[in-house]
């Protein structure tokens, strides 16, 4: 629909210029058989640039929205943000369960790794996409979004395994099913985002490869609680990452 509009607001220009040189052959009575191959090549080269620049400006727009969907990912799931997963893997130091411990402890160096990452992509995003070379780079980055959000969702799915079969607070499943809501509508708009490339870009990705997160219904009472002293040892804190 978009390139439809776009060669009717371009494409009258050569459909003007053709009107007006066949116009002027009748009234100067030019022999027509030898203008109009030339008038239909001008027409046709006239819609061709315009159905080019119509992609042209599909991929800058796509890439535009490619960009919002990753710097909205690196701002609301990644980093220090208090609805990443990474926080809600955090809370599970205040459970008394050894064995989680360790894999939260395991989770944060990850989550050293994953933000390295993700500002490394949001970086490239913002510089290359300056260059406008929009067919070059919007293949790249939308695999490379789409491989950050898949592994990003293993983390997903590995809390919500644990939250299924281990007792935790209401408050860590209250947050987690906030966080499940907000990640839900991103990976939705994500999916629609690869639809739409799909039309102006050739890609193997399939907008069901985005996977939603499960909401976890209904809690079980803790039966063990912490004992005073047995606090666990947090990985300790040092600037930059781990790589």
């Amino acid at each position: 629909m978009y390139i439809l509009r776009t060669i009717v607001s371009w494409g009258w220009c050569p459909i003007l210029i053709t009107a007006l040189a066949v116009v002027s052959c009748i009234y100067y009575e030019g022999p027509i058989e030898l203008v109009a191959p030339v008038l239909g090549i001008i027409l046709v080269i006239g819609l061709v640039m315009a159905v080019v620049r119509a992609r042209e400006k599909e991929l800058e727009l796509s890439s535009q929205r490619l960009r919002q969907l990753a710097g909205y990912f690196n701002r609301r799931f990644a980093g220090n943000s208090s609805l990443s997963i990474f926080a809600i893997i955090d809370t599970l130091f205040n459970i008394d369960n050894p064995q989680l411990w360790d894999w939260a402890r395991a989770c944060d160096m990850a989550q050293r790794i994953f933000n390295t990452w993700c500002n490394s992509f949001i970086d490239r995003v913002e510089s290359d996409i300056r260059t406008r070379r929009f067919d070059v780079y919007l293949r790249t980055y939308l695999n490379e979004l789409w491989l950050v959000n898949s592994h990003y969702h293993e983390f997903i799915e590995q809390f919500y395994e644990i939250a299924e079969k281990v007792e935790i607070p209401r408050e860590t499943i209250d947050q987690y099913n906030r966080f499940v809501m907000e990640y839900n509508a991103f990976a939705q708009d994500f999916r629609d985002n690869i639809s739409e490339l799909k039309k102006v870009a050739r890609t193997e990705i399939e907008p069901p490869s985005v996977k939603f997160a499960k909401e976890l219904s209904g809690t079980k009472p803790l039966q063990a609680t912490q004992k005073e002293g047995e606090k666990p040892s947090r990985p300790t804190q040092s600037k930059g990452y781990i790589l």
